[in-house]
């Protein structure tokens, strides 16, 4: 967990060298999307440690790949109110008293992490497929590589390619998929996963209501944790 929250820190840090405004507006659009984004995503993907610790423990190993990819669809339904908040997160700066000037670069910045969210859903599910089964150390290890290539991934993007704080904001989406090809190559090709990964199902879209339903307490617990910290 760690190594996961690196990458956003590394960026931020990152932004700023680029100036003061920068930095605040970028720190601020890391928290709102810690608060509105990353920790309800996580906490959702929690639901998976129930389900797939059941299923692994009643040996019915080919439901933990049914987990998966249904969490990736209740996940990813989840992320449409999460991009309309993050596209309008200065208006919502501005509505909270927030000075307008640094409401504008934190509402860039939360536009270009919008991307970061179609590789943060399936790497969180595939995460939670893999420490059910107990298999920690291919998670540790991508999350290892992935902290230490972000920060050459976030200054080509801000300094080589010129994108600045907004090359900052997109690194996360860079970075995340690198960990999510690591981890998707290794339940693919990995003897240890061939009875839990058969492949995707039709039955991923049955249920949806029930894992919600798991899902949300879950969400809310994570959430209130960020909220309070």
């Amino acid at each position: 967990c760690i190594l996961q929250n690196v990458v956003n820190m590394v960026s931020v840090m990152v932004v700023g060298h680029l100036g003061e405004l920068p930095l605040a507006g970028a720190s601020l659009a890391t928290s709102l999307a810690n608060v509105t984004g990353y920790s309800l995503l996580t906490g959702m993907a929690t639901a998976m440690d129930t389900l797939c610790g059941q299923a692994y423990g009643a040996r019915l190993y080919h439901r933990l790949g049914v987990y998966k990819q249904r969490a990736m669809v209740v996940l990813s339904l989840a992320c449409v109110p999460i991009v309309l908040i993050w596209a309008n997160t200065a208006r919502i700066l501005v509505f909270l008293g927030q000075d307008p000037a640094i409401s504008a670069v934190a509402g860039e910045y939360a536009r270009w992490m919008i991307p970061s969210l179609v590789v943060y859903v399936p790497l969180q599910c595939h995460i939670r497929f893999l420490q059910s089964q107990s298999i920690v150390l291919p998670v540790t290890a991508s999350s290892g590589t992935t902290a230490l290539c972000h920060p050459l991934v976030c200054w080509l993007l801000v300094y080589k390619a010129g994108l600045g704080s907004k090359g900052a904001a997109l690194s996360n989406a860079v970075s995340y998929g690198i960990n999510l090809v690591i981890l998707a190559l290794y339940v693919r090709l990995s003897s240890t996963c061939k009875n839990t990964w058969s492949g995707f199902s039709r039955e991923a879209f049955r249920e949806l209501r029930q894992f919600t339903a798991l899902a949300m307490p879950s969400a809310m617990m994570i959430w209130l944790g960020v909220v309070v910290i």
